[in-house]
């Protein structure tokens, strides 16, 4: 584009949006793409314009709001709707409930571009319909149109796509509780329902829930029943401390399931143990989860209600963020803690 008198600018095409600000009126008066005529210039003056930005032909140049639409298509999700061109920038919304999911190293490789900032939610978050999720546009009016070819090159050449929303699964779940004093029933167990309740929004099927004495072969029975069920995911609660006589992560081990990690850079919830058997996912939690509104229980159940499985590296990233501040009011995820 080119910066010209508007006196002289008659035939030329308006490359963006000129604003007047009357009385009971503020708005666009002369919209971009306008072919200037010879009564619009005394307007223009009269908005205070005395120079208008026009199109140079064969510039090499491409305008913020076909950029943004450029870039809208080649972050497309499904289960997501793009809207916008407000300001130049289009905006993503979920269209039900998910995993968002952002792949973070294509992010960073093209917002080093040069001109386009694309801003979103974090990885892993948990989203219901309606949230925004991301946003995208470049910087200045216009841009070289090669930086908006250099970023679909990128998404184009990567092996996973730049936003993703995965779908939650109804998975189903079974639920070993042990110790010895809530088998016996000495105390009341207060593990059960608030598994239930935390699992309850993602459309889990609970296939019940197993109570066990401080006894291996009961735990390993237990687990037994729940594979033979088809469970997908098996929680377990109790016995997951570092004492000699907690049984639950040596009955994980012994079915056969491979650990992914007993304990968890991240608080609460720091002795957390993620196994898998096939593709059925055993949880250990920790005590933290009876008392702490949130634990790291929390943060993995999402991705774990999407079927895809969680790696060492995953539990890794929980570090950064991993230390939940304890506020008085907890109002995860809408926070620092546990986006990984």
């Amino acid at each position: 584009m080119k910066k010209v008198l508007v006196q002289d600018a008659v035939g030329m095409t308006l490359c963006h949006d000129v604003t007047g600000i009357g009385k009971d009126f503020k708005g666009p008066v002369f919209r971009r793409g306008h072919v200037i005529e010879q009564e619009d210039v005394e307007r223009l003056l009269d908005l205070g314009k005395r120079h208008i930005f026009v199109w140079e032909e064969n510039a090499g140049e491409i305008h913020e709001e076909d950029a943004a639409l450029r870039l809208s298509k080649l972050a497309a999700v499904q289960g997501g709707n793009f809207t916008g061109l407000s300001e130049g920038k289009m905006v993503l919304t979920a269209q039900r409930s998910g995993l968002f999911r952002v792949n973070v190293p294509l992010l960073n490789a093209i917002n080093s571009i040069g001109d386009i900032t694309i801003c979103t939610l974090p990885d892993h978050y948990p989203v219901q319909p309606g949230a925004k999720l991301a946003s995208m546009r470049i910087v200045p009016l216009v841009t070289e149109e090669r930086q908006i070819e250099e970023a679909e090159r990128l998404c184009r050449e990567s092996e996973h796509p730049l936003l993703g929303l995965v779908p939650y699964k109804t998975q189903k779940i079974g639920i070993i509780i042990t110790g010895s004093e809530i088998y016996t029933g000495r105390i009341q167990d207060l593990f059960q329902p608030v598994i239930r309740r935390k699992v309850a929004p993602y459309g889990a099927e609970v296939l019940g829930c197993t109570f066990c004495d401080d006894d291996l072969p009961m735990l390993e029975e237990a687990i037994q029943s729940y594979l033979a069920q088809g469970a997908d995911i098996i929680v377990m609660t109790g016995g997951m401390s570092v004492d000699p006589d907690d049984l639950t992560p040596t009955a994980i081990r012994n079915c056969g399931a491979e650990v992914v990690s007993h304990g968890v850079p991240s608080q609460p919830g720091n002795m957390l143990m993620l196994a898998y058997l096939g593709d059925t996912a055993f949880v250990g939690v920790p005590g933290a989860a009876v008392k702490a509104p949130t634990t790291t229980f929390d943060v993995l159940l999402p991705q774990l209600m999407t079927g895809e499985k969680l790696t060492k590296a995953d539990l890794v990233r929980l570090a950064d963020g991993g230390f939940c501040q304890g506020c008085g009011s907890c109002h995860w995820p809408n926070c620092s803690y546990g986006h990984y």
